[in-house]
């Protein structure tokens, strides 16, 4: 894992999770844990509004969990109820944590390459809609990271498990002097708690 990563990851401490967040994050480590005991694959698509922001924040931070942990055969993705752009924001947010990121693309909807370790595969992040490919279109858990595609997508078609794991959008900051510690705080804080699912799904295996 590159050492800033390492030192970032690190650095986070799971048991300031509150309580009531870990029963909101326990079903995903349940889900994590019996995929894992039946020797199948994890497939995990994070899904707001426009995959811009809070998606892929979770996608990149689970695949990140899932190799520290040593949690096989994970497959992180990120989708929208629309397809617009990864914000440049988001991809700043995770420059600071460590990652190291190369843009593919000068389109209005770039792509991204996201690494964190010279061994695997880059993340490939750009925004699009949650059934687009390269996304799974059966046998996956929809995590709904956003109250507005919670509420306007009640049925995810091919999903196993649907689970409500909502933040607070860094865009209420956008263009104003909390824009950076925003986005770094939301950073934060969906890397700490996909940390305690992953060490939680771990500890039961």
């Amino acid at each position: 894992m590159i050492a800033a990563v390492k030192h970032y990851f690190e650095a986070l401490n799971s048991h300031e999770v509150p309580a009531e967040r870990q029963a909101v994050l326990q079903p995903l480590a349940t889900y994590i844990k019996s995929k894992t005991a039946a020797r199948q694959p994890i497939n995990l698509t994070f899904i707001c509004t426009h995959n811009s922001r809070r998606s892929h924040l979770g996608q990149v931070w689970a695949q990140v969990a899932a190799a520290y942990f040593g949690v096989e055969n994970v497959h992180c993705f990120s989708g929208g109820t629309e397809g617009t752009a990864c914000n440049p924001r988001t991809i700043g947010a995770l420059e600071r944590a460590g990652l190291a990121v190369t843009k593919n693309t000068d389109s209005e909807n770039p792509i991204y390459k996201i690494r964190f370790n010279d061994s695997s595969q880059p993340i490939i992040a750009f925004s699009k809609v949650y059934d687009r490919a390269p996304n799974p279109n059966r046998n996956f858990a929809a995590i709904m990271t956003c109250d507005h595609a919670e509420a306007n997508c009640p049925f995810i078609p091919g999903a196993e498990k649907r689970l409500p794991i909502m933040y607070i959008d860094p865009k209420v900051s956008d263009d104003t002097p909390e824009e950076t510690a925003t986005y770094d705080a939301r950073c934060r804080q969906i890397a700490t708690e996909m940390k305690w699912v992953f060490q939680n799904a771990k500890l039961f295996l």
